[in-house]
């Protein structure tokens, strides 16, 4: 057994009890880091009476100091650019997605104990921490990947921790076509409708990529334009020069000093934006956000959870009822057929392909129901050879609101929606 594989649990156990700080840090300074682990390794030397040579000793501080400057054993996959998801389940089971397949690799954790030095090293650059108090984190990575850890108690069969990598290799609307999540004409439609400043929900289950989605259209806002995004976790990356990046707090140990997406939402209301963008709707925040559609804050952009176009009007009653506000299902209705003009349904296919499975238009209210009506949709036909197979067709029905690209100066030909 190498010195590395004799030493590195006590030398992890004595880093995290002694000098977790290091590992806390933005950014790791390997020459100190480099001395503490040679210092311990002496220590432990000593206390052993051990005969080693200087060689050895110093393959055993390279080895380690790679593994907690690194990703220690995962480094493989994080640098894999066919990799988009990595979900570990304990020490010993690490799942990786790629190409939309889950399948188990066969990396391993040494114990728990590394797993806990990865953790650290995934919270550095974040100003949040996890332990008994606070159980469960969501950070963003400085590349955008946005990371979900969960321990013991609350995960019965050790560190969880899912890390859903960033695709900076998705920039442009022609990323997306190449992918096949959409085909040309829808994406000349979404991007003239982010141009004439169309408000949009982003709709989807859990891994759909309705971010990325929104990202890549958001690409497309004006660089002129005062963009403020607010997000639970910071995972937004845009290019432009004009963004002010919003993120929520959890409240600290005695339950003070909590800030919600509600409390950044009102908040940016009067920070002169030209654009929001909401992370997530989650909870009453949806009715401040219809409410600020309806007065003038137009182009603005949200991600919802929910599995149909129907469901985002079900899920926007629920969240807005839920939350105790004095309002009636009536002017709920109301509030959304009146705010939101658009939205972009997501999923992910039995196939792992992610589409655009509807273009959604919302056009008024017919006997108090809103009335939903699909402009472009993915019309499946059959499963073969491990894919599905489908197209992309226009519906024939004209946006209510065609008439703005003309106004806002953003040209749209009437005949990308003529029926296929």
């Amino acid at each position: 057994m190498s010195m590395t594989n004799l030493f590195k649990e006590e030398i992890r156990q004595k880093l995290l009890a002694q000098h977790s700080d290091i590992l806390y840090r933005e950014s790791i300074d390997k020459t100190e880091l480099e001395s503490i682990i040679r210092n311990i390794i002496e220590d432990i030397i000593r206390r052993r009476h051990m005969d080693t040579d200087e060689q050895e000793k110093a393959m055993a501080v390279t080895q380690m100091v790679d593994e907690l400057a690194g990703y220690g054993p995962i480094e493989t996959i994080m640098n894999d650019p066919q990799v988009t998801e990595v979900m570990i389940n304990g020490p010993h089971k690490i799942y990786v997605e790629k190409k939309g397949r889950k399948t188990l690799s066969d990396i391993k954790f040494d114990d728990e104990q590394q797993l806990r030095c990865l953790i650290y090293k995934l919270l550095a650059p974040t100003r949040r921490r996890i332990d008994e108090s606070f159980p469960y984190v969501d950070v963003s990575l400085k590349d955008g990947s946005r990371v979900n850890i969960i321990i013991y108690p609350l995960s019965l069969d050790g560190t969880s921790v899912t890390i859903r990598k960033f695709l900076g290799t998705i920039k442009k609307a022609e990323d997306l076509i190449k992918l096949e999540t959409l085909d040309q004409r829808m994406a000349d439609f979404l991007v003239a409708c982010i141009r004439a400043k169309i408000n949009m929900l982003f709709s989807g289950a859990t891994g759909a990529g309705k971010t990325t989605t929104l990202a890549v259209l958001s690409g497309y806002i004006d660089n002129n334009e005062r963009i403020v995004t607010i997000e639970d976790t910071a995972e937004l990356r845009l290019n432009q020069d004009h963004i002010v990046r919003l993120e929520t707090r959890p409240p600290s140990i005695e339950g003070k000093g909590e800030v919600t997406i509600r409390d950044l939402f009102n908040n940016s209301l009067r920070m002169r934006p030209g654009r929001i963008i909401l992370g997530e709707i989650r909870s009453s925040e949806a009715l401040d956000m219809l409410q600020a559609m309806c007065s003038g804050h137009t182009g603005s952009l949200a991600v919802l959870h929910a599995n149909s176009p129907t469901e985002v009007v079900y899920r926007l009653e629920t969240m807005i009822l839920t939350s105790g506000l004095p309002i009636s299902l009536d002017i709920i209705h109301r509030q959304i057929a009146v705010a939101v003009h658009l939205i972009i349904q997501q999923s992910q296919l039995s196939d792992g392909t992610r589409k655009i499975t509807n273009i959604t238009q919302v056009n008024g209210l017919k006997d108090g129901t809103v009335v939903l009506e699909d402009i472009f949709r993915y019309e499946f036909s059959d499963f073969s050879e491990g894919k599905v197979q489908g197209k992309f067709k226009a519906t024939g029905v004209v946006p209510v609101f065609f008439g703005l690209f003309a106004k806002k100066g953003v040209p749209l030909s009437k005949e990308i929606f003529n029926k296929d």
